[in-house]
């Protein structure tokens, strides 16, 4: 049974960098033709599709952050990994790592994913 988990830091500056990586356990990333995505929920709203890597290490970002974010993976460690350059408040959310079949860009339920990481709250304040 696969399982993801994500970890970083809890309170970021604004304009600095978030950085947050997810590990994956039971299954490799590399193989079976999945999508692995990032998402977040701010205070109050929905979820929203951040971006994603494939099974083959392609990479997808939502063009509202595309500017800021940067999907990568560690092969070797089983994780992937989000960079999200200049925060702001706006960025306060619980973050988190999922896997799918199919690339999911708008979130009309959390069913649309086979996996889901428990979520890790970011805030962005000084």
């Amino acid at each position: 049974q696969v399982q993801l988990q994500e970890s970083g830091p809890g309170l970021v500056k604004p304009s600095q960098t978030l950085s947050l990586t997810c590990t994956v356990s039971g299954d490799s990333i590399t193989t079976n033709s999945y999508f692995y995505s990032w998402i977040r929920q701010p205070p109050g709203k929905g979820l929203e599709w951040m971006g994603a890597i494939t099974s083959s290490g392609s990479t997808y970002s939502a063009p509202s952050l595309k500017t800021r974010t940067s999907i990568s993976r560690d092969t070797s460690k089983n994780q992937f990994t989000l960079q999200l350059t200049s925060v702001t408040p706006e960025d306060t959310a619980v973050y988190y790592c999922a896997r799918s079949r199919v690339l999911i860009v708008k979130i009309t339920t959390r069913t649309d994913f086979d996996s889901w990481g428990q979520g890790t709250q970011v805030t962005v304040s000084s």
